[in-house]
């Protein structure tokens, strides 16, 4: 089992009246590529850059290989960042960009030189020493600001949207190289992102953070597949969401009433009448044109959205909420205005307590509400 490297225990930080991060507690392991990922203005960054010394906490404590490290300044950490803003210096070659580190901790030439170079061919670089951030391509900046971070040999690598200002293309090769240097180096890193895709790509882990409150932290596939919040489900990939209360329960099979009517899943740990969402991503929703036992939805279809291999039909509810039901092109589908019987195998949707509350009505004299 990996060792932790870094921990986050109890950090709150506050601005004034904003709560920014809230009771923040996160184990990073060793040799771990854990991405932060939220919307913006959640809390990823400043916890990024409470980790690298550029804010202090208002509370709670950060250690770096077992040792606190709030009393320390950016420098004496074993930590660097990678910016969106690359951070590059105009005026200087590539080779003195890289070397920029070294030379100020005062390393012998010998030493700098061999460095720059394993760097340069690591970050498929070579023959770029004399040229100057104005003559590189947006990806081959970043590369040399990955150079440069790495060239100190840090035990964790903070990177703050590093791909961000890259076209879509790019972006995309971007996160294979950088996935494959994380591996060859094992070294931790960090990586800060609101981009739902390049998390799933990348991470060994996802922390998901909703307005400063760390909501899961777990692997990709269990992040999409098993969604612990109702802001997990939404935020990560598509999802078809209906609040609603357990009707009855039958050993882990739930009779769920929802708005729109009656349907079923499976989960523990719920209770008759408890208030919950119900998650079903569109590749896991199905149709009949006939009614399904157990479910009493109806809707119409009233668009197609072709995009390559799958097509997304859409339908309506009759409260006006849309479904999103995802095939493979060329499968059968339903007519443009054809009433349609939505279903689920039970097994295949998230049963998420429900934080909010917000379904009202009365089932079987359970007031819910």
């Amino acid at each position: 089992m990996a060792r932790p490297i870094v921990e986050i225990n109890g950090v709150n930080k506050i601005y004034g009246s904003n709560h920014v991060v809230k009771d923040l507690n996160l184990v990073v392991e060793e040799g771990e590529f854990l991405t932060l990922l939220g919307s913006s203005g959640c809390g990823k960054t400043t916890t990024l850059r409470m980790i690298a010394g550029f804010e202090e906490p208002t509370s709670g404590s950060i250690k770096v290989e077992g040792e606190a490290i709030e009393e320390k300044e950016p420098f004496e950490r074993n930590v660097n960042t990678v910016f969106q803003s690359y951070a590059l210096f105009p005026h200087k070659t590539i080779y003195d960009n890289i070397a920029y580190g070294l030379k100020m901790k005062k390393v012998p030439k010998d030493e700098i030189k061999k460095r720059v170079h394993e760097m340069m061919e690591l970050v498929q670089l070579e023959g770029f020493e004399k040229r100057y951030p104005s003559q590189l391509s947006g990806g081959q900046k970043q590369r040399v600001a990955i150079a440069r971070a790495l060239i100190n040999r840090p035990r964790v690598l903070l990177l703050d949207e590093p791909l961000g200002a890259l076209d879509l293309k790019l972006r995309k090769q971007m996160q294979l190289e950088l996935k494959r240097l994380q591996k060859k180096l094992n070294i931790t890193f960090i990586y800060v992102t609101h981009d739902q895709e390049e998390a799933l790509t990348m991470s060994d882990r996802i922390a998901i953070m909703n307005a400063g409150v760390l909501d899961q932290v777990a692997a990709p596939t269990e992040i999409y597949e098993h969604p612990a919040t109702k802001f997990v489900a939404t935020f990560i990939g598509e999802t078809n969401i209906f609040d609603g209360s357990i009707r009855s329960i039958n050993g882990e099979s739930l009779s769920i009433q929802i708005e729109n009517g009656d349907v079923k899943a499976t989960g523990s740990e719920f209770a008759a009448g408890e208030f919950i969402n119900v998650s079903v991503r569109p590749e896991k929703m199905k149709y009949a044109l006939d009614p399904v036992e157990g479910f009493t939805l109806i809707a119409t279809v009233k668009d197609y959205v072709y995009v390559g291999s799958v097509v997304k039909c859409i339908a309506v509810l009759p409260n006006g909420n849309e479904l999103k039901i995802e095939r493979l092109a060329g499968q059968p589908l339903p007519q443009l205005g054809e009433q349609i019987f939505p279903y689920w195998n039970e097994k295949d949707v998230v049963v998420i307590h429900n934080r909010d509350q917000i379904f009202y009505q009365a089932v079987d004299n359970v007031v819910l509400g």
